[in-house]
């Protein structure tokens, strides 16, 4: 188990006094940037890398106290599931069933106000929904007989930029599965605050990958609202015949 410690380290960086890079970051951070590289390109196997990446992130966000962080793991693991099944599916002239699009403006203002209202609601209560959630797997693994006891919970270290990040960032990975442009837009906004986020917790490695991260995603907003506009091209050529 000392591989999933982010205290059993891989190498020692030269960032400023130096930066223990561990084994379980050194992995995640490698599959986070293949998963959104492959995305950015369509290509279902970023799905893949997805799941590899956030099931080690899980393991990092509850060891520096990002609670909000570590329950959108699990969100984010079904989601790769489901998407990679929705990617991958095919009609019968076996194209791809979902088409690159933009959200039309009903659906933009619905997603808004989700949005904001989801965030105000994590922001006050995130330490107590994680606590219910934390109890749960506890008392879930007792009862298949494993001998484990509830770890002490500390207060969420940003609740407000970490729901920002958490909303959003559920947000961006459903339009992601059903391929709408805005995604990459939603992404790049949470990348620039994990940036400074995770440099304030000391996760130095993590922050320099959502710098990557975030110009990763300015390349898939260019190529998806590219691919975008050729779609709408393809069906008004098609509604004219």
């Amino acid at each position: 188990m000392d591989f999933f410690s982010i205290n059993n380290i891989l190498v020692n960086i030269p960032l400023g006094t130096g930066y223990n890079f561990s084994y379980v970051e050194a992995t995640g951070t490698i599959s986070g940037l293949l998963c959104i590289w492959f995305a950015s390109q369509e290509k279902n196997i970023n799905y893949l890398f997805g799941l590899i990446n956030v099931s080690l992130f899980a393991v990092i966000f509850f060891q520096i106290q990002l609670y909000a962080s570590l329950i959108l793991q699990f969100f984010f693991f079904v989601a790769n599931i489901y998407g990679w099944y929705a990617w991958s599916r095919v009609n019968e002239q076996k194209q791809i069933a979902l088409k690159i699009r933009w959200l039309n403006p009903k659906q933009m203002v619905i997603v808004a106000a989700i949005s904001i209202l989801a965030i105000l609601i994590m922001t006050f209560n995130i330490d107590q929904l994680f606590g219910y959630m934390a109890k749960a797997v506890v008392l879930l693994l007792q009862g298949i007989g494993l001998h484990i006891t509830m770890p002490e919970l500390k207060p969420d270290a940003f609740p407000f930029w970490d729901s920002v990040m958490t909303v959003l960032s559920i947000v961006a990975m459903i339009l992601m599965t059903r391929k709408h442009v805005e995604n990459w837009l939603i992404w790049v906004i949470i990348d620039v605050i994990s940036v400074v986020i995770y440099y304030q917790q000391g996760v130095l490695a993590m922050s320099l990958q959502y710098i990557i991260l975030t110009g990763i995603a300015l390349n898939g907003a260019r190529l998806w609202i590219k691919a975008a506009k050729h779609h709408e091209e393809e069906q008004a050529k098609s509604n004219v015949n």
